[in-house]
């Protein structure tokens, strides 16, 4: 009847029409990280406002691709003639390696896809690599910036390339477009956790005799 009172609604549906406050904050940040990110790719094309500075983008790219840790530090640990350095280059072989499978499997549950203003033609990529969250560049960079400057005696000045490098790998993937700013600041965060697993599950003749008898 007209003068009858409307049914109310589903409470499904009165909580899509009143999102929480926690959505809605979420929704915009996510937005501000899309914005700033394509605003911050000034390198992602040729075009682009710093497109002439996108060959030495993509040399800091591929310093910090996997492919190149990995076979350098397999490499170095088959040359190294002193035990206490093929412990150290085992463990960072180690660390690089669960670095690509943690990334890899974020990255299959998260499936986010690439900025739209990337351009596809990034260092040797497979399956995962068509996601974007997290960087695995960003978490490479942290995880061994803080492997090397526990580990390695450097000086000073040194020390501080190591962290200049990390912090340019880590803004290079946004300035290529490669990433969004929240993918690369988790990316970070990560490394940096991932290390810690490292430290705790240290490798040493004592706890993992079978690997240094290979060598």
């Amino acid at each position: 009847p007209g003068g009858a009172a409307a049914a109310p609604l589903p409470e499904e549906d009165c909580m899509r029409l009143n999102p929480s406050f926690a959505g809605i904050a979420l929704s915009s940040l996510l937005a501000i990280d899309l914005w700033a990110s394509k605003r911050l790719g000034v390198c992602a094309g040729e075009g682009s406002a710093w497109g002439s500075a996108r060959p030495l983008m993509k040399v800091v790219e591929v310093s910090g691709h996997g492919i190149p840790w990995v076979l350098g530090t397999f490499y170095g640990l088959c040359q190294s003639d002193s035990s206490a350095a093929r412990e150290v280059l085992l463990n960072l072989l180690f660390a690089l390696l669960l670095d690509l499978v943690m990334v890899a499997v974020v990255k299959g549950l998260v499936k986010r896809p690439r900025p739209t203003h990337n351009k596809m033609d990034m260092f040797v990529t497979i399956s995962v690599d068509k996601y974007s969250f997290p960087s695995g560049h960003a978490t490479r960079a942290a995880l061994v910036c803080r492997f090397v400057l526990r580990h390695l005696v450097l000086a000073v000045p040194l020390r501080v390339l190591v962290v200049l490098w990390a912090l340019i790998v880590s803004i290079s993937r946004v300035m290529l477009g490669r990433h969004n700013m929240t993918d690369v600041l988790f990316g970070l965060v990560l490394g940096y956790a991932l290390y810690s697993v490292v430290e705790y599950c240290w490798l040493s003749p004592l706890n993992a005799p079978a690997l240094f008898a290979l060598w």
